[in-house]
Formats: structure tokens, sequence, C-alpha cells
């Protein structure tokens, strides 16, 4: 059966008239048997010749059932399809009409042929064979038992019941087809949404990935390679060893932050060190061996939210990285206030300095990405990042938190 939903509403109905069909039948045979005529031995071979031939159209119907089931008109959809079930349905209602010529209980079985010429013909031609049906019944029982309004009224009525549970059927197939539709496109369209959905998380945890190695691993390796090339440069053998020993103290550094990262995916040292001694960690070691001072004020004292820390000093693990790759400063100041529930921070150098239009035209390059990453981290707190810089004036950087709508 094409439906599913209301599947076992249809195997009821159907179930119901099969029992029907051959119930009346037998009583054909019965009232044959009961009351014996001259005809009563070609009336038993008739009903079981009819009842054969109803079995048979649970195969030879099967497929135009499910062809047009759920449709107005029942259409056909190909030859085979439209002209089996007609001519199971013509040697079906020939039995029937023979079998009534000769014994009027036989006029009963119109009322399950009522419902066949409706689902195999369709709502308009199974109307009119309907009504010649009845017709056909009325008259077999004038001619049987006489003429009386019984005789009339009760096929009559037998064929508008029979219309309407039939016009029910098929409207109750339509909707449950158009049911059935419905869900399956809800269950695709579920289906497409949580694969968006997904997708979107794992670009959102790629952009993320991404910044926390830009501003831990990529920035550690960046030093490591300044602290090299100064070993290359370097005169004597003291000073390429300081230098070598700085790089390798950096790298066994790194090398705990990438393991910490890839274990927990959390900042390094704020567990230990706070947010404010963690930054000046970096300060004193990292930072300090690339030739620049980092002056931190930040108090420990302040408490914020694990998550609002992490953005911060990768905030500023960012803009320190790009200080001492771009601005040649010899000062940074990194402070930390907090007012009236609103956090403001700001990275201070005293380098050349740029232009900050430029730096929205980004390309994807490395040079770049510290800044955008930077923007990300701020919108996604709903904070405010303003960068006031100029050539040869050095830069500030500003990022301005309303402490209520961070968790």
């Amino acid at each position: 059966m094409a439906h599913t939903a209301l599947t076992p509403v249809f195997v009821g109905l159907r179930t119901g008239l099969h029992v029907l069909f051959a119930a009346l039948t037998v009583l054909v045979i019965v009232r044959a048997i009961l009351a014996p005529t001259e005809s009563s031995g070609l009336v038993i071979a008739i009903s079981a010749v009819l009842l054969l031939t109803y079995g048979l159209g649970g195969v030879v119907a099967r497929p135009r059932d499910r062809a047009h089931e759920g449709t107005s008109e029942g259409a056909p959809t190909g030859t085979g399809r439209r002209i089996t079930p007609l001519i199971w349905l013509a040697a079906l209602t020939l039995e029937w009409v023979v079998l009534v010529w000769l014994i009027p209980e036989a006029a009963y079985l119109v009322f399950p042929m009522f419902f066949l010429y409706l689902h195999l013909l369709g709502r308009w031609w199974g109307s009119a064979s309907i009504l010649g049906a009845t017709v056909i019944a009325i008259c077999a029982l004038g001619l049987h038992g006489g003429w009386t309004i019984g005789g009339v009224i009760g096929p009559l009525v037998g064929a508008g019941v029979a219309l309407l549970i039939g016009l029910g059927y098929q409207a109750l197939g339509r909707e449950a087809a158009q049911r059935e539709a419905l869900m399956d496109e809800l269950l695709a369209t579920r289906h497409q949404l949580a694969t968006t959905e997904h997708e979107s998380g794992v670009l959102a945890e790629r952009a993320r990935l991404a910044r926390e190695i830009h501003d831990t691993v990529a920035q550690g390796l960046s030093s490591i390679q300044i602290l090299l090339h100064a070993a290359e440069r370097a005169d004597g053998e003291r000073p390429g060893i300081e230098h070598i020993r700085l790089a390798r103290e950096t790298a066994a550094a790194n090398l705990a932050d990438a393991r910490r990262f890839i274990r927990e995916l959390t900042p390094p040292d704020l567990d230990d060190h706070g947010f404010g001694g963690s930054l000046r960690r970096l300060a004193e070691t990292q930072w300090a061996t690339d030739g620049l001072e980092v002056r931190v004020r930040v108090s420990d004292e302040v408490t914020l939210p694990m998550q609002l820390q992490t953005a911060l000093l990768r905030i500023a693990q960012g803009a320190i990285a790009n200080v001492i790759q771009h601005a040649h400063a010899s000062v940074a100041t990194i402070t930390l206030t907090v007012e009236n529930d609103e956090l403001r921070f700001t990275v201070v150098d005293d380098g050349d300095g740029f232009d900050p239009r430029q730096s929205t035209n980004t390309d994807g390059r490395s040079d770049s990405f510290g800044l955008r990453a930077t923007r990300e981290r701020v919108q996604q707190l709903g904070g405010v990042l303003v960068i006031d810089s100029a050539p040869g004036l050095g830069t500030t950087l500003a990022v301005t938190i309303a402490l209520e709508g961070v968790a």
C-alpha cells in the first residue's frame, strides 16, 4: 500500500469489503441450497465462479490500485494497468448480472460492487457505473418479487451511502499522500538543516582553532626564528649560545603550550598564574627575548570569567606579536581597567604606527590575520574594538566590553 500513516485504516476498509462480498455470495449459495429451484445448480456454479473471479482481483487489480490510489479520476499510468483491471471488473459485473437474473438475493452484492466501480473507474465513470448497477438491481428485485417501494429505495440508499464512503475513502487517501509527502519534505529539510549547522559549527571551530594557534604556537615559532637569526649573526661563541638557549627555552614553552592546548584547549598558565600573572610571565620571558619591554598594568584583584580572560590573553598576544614584527617599538604597555561594569583593555606601543584603514582590506595573508582574529574575538564578546594609529605616532589598540553581557 502506498500510504503509511493511515495504512491500518485502508487495510480495515478493504478487509471489510472483501469479507462483505464473500459473505453475500455465500448467502446466495445457501439460499439456493435451502430453496432449491431448477436453476439452483447454475446459481451455485456461477457463485463459485464469481468468488474465484473476485479472488483473482487481488492479482490483476493490484497494480492498477497502486497506480491511482488517492487520485480523483483514477487516471491510468500505463496500458497494462489500464486494460487488465477493466477486463476483470467487466467479467465480475457480467457474472453478477447473470446471477441477479437467476436469484433475487444476488442483488445485495451490488453494495460491495459500488466500491469497486468507484475505486477502479474514478469519480465520474465510477458514479455512472454505480447508477447503472443500481438500476439493474432495482429491475431484478422488481422482476423477481414485484415492484415495491423498498425494492426501489433500498438500492438507491445503498448507492448513495457507497458513493459517500467511496469518495471519503479517496479524499482520505489523497490527504494521507499529501501528509506523507510533507513529512518526507520536513525530514529532508531537518536533515539539511542539521548538516548546515554541523558545517557551520565545523567552520566556527576551525576559525577558533586558527586564532588559538596563531596567538600561541605561531608566535612562539616566530620568536624562535628571530632568536636563531640573531644567533647566526652573533660574533663570538657566547652570544650565539645565549640566543640558542633562549630559542630552546621558547621552543620548550611552546611545546608545553601546544600539548596543553591539544589536551584541554584552554589557555596555558591562566589556572596557575591568573590573567595578570600570565601577561607578566610572557613579558619577562618570550617578549623580553624579542627586544621589547612590555609593561603590564593589570591588577591581580580583578576577577574575570575564564572565557573573557582567554580572549583578552589572546588579544594581547596577537597585539604584541604585531608590535614585535612590524612596529619596531621599544616599549609597549598593557592596561586593564574595570569601572561601572565596563572593561577597558588597551595595548599601547611607541612604534612606527600604520594606517588603520589599510588593515581592513585584508586578503587572508598571515600579516593581517592577527588583526582579523582580534576583531572576531571582540565581536564574539559583544565589545568594541578601536585602533588608533598613524605613521610615526605609535599605535593604541583599545577594547571596550560591557561585563553584563559576558557569562
